[in-house]
């Protein structure tokens, strides 16, 4: 059970740093458009999607990607406690 649960924890962490790639790449003009953009794009936008219809940008800042991060570390830190009781 332990394998799972620091499996998913790995998978949460790393998409945890394609967020964070795929925000900063919001600053660097047209980085969006290139393929490896593109790619994080796909991986990106559905899980952030959500946050952004229920969280609205305040002025020119878009905080809902911090949220969604957010969330996936209380997921993170929950398959942690999980996995302290096997």
């Amino acid at each position: 059970m332990s394998i799972i649960i620091g499996t998913l924890q790995t998978v949460l962490t790393m998409y945890t740093y394609v967020l964070i790639i795929y925000i900063l790449m919001s600053w660097f003009p047209n980085a969006r458009e290139t393929s490896f953009g593109q790619v994080l794009s796909r991986l990106s936008e559905p899980y952030l999607e959500p946050f952004r219809r229920f969280i609205p940008p305040l002025g020119m800042f878009d905080i809902s990607p911090i949220v969604a991060i957010i969330v996936l570390n209380f997921a993170n830190y929950g398959l942690a406690a999980i996995g302290t009781w096997f």
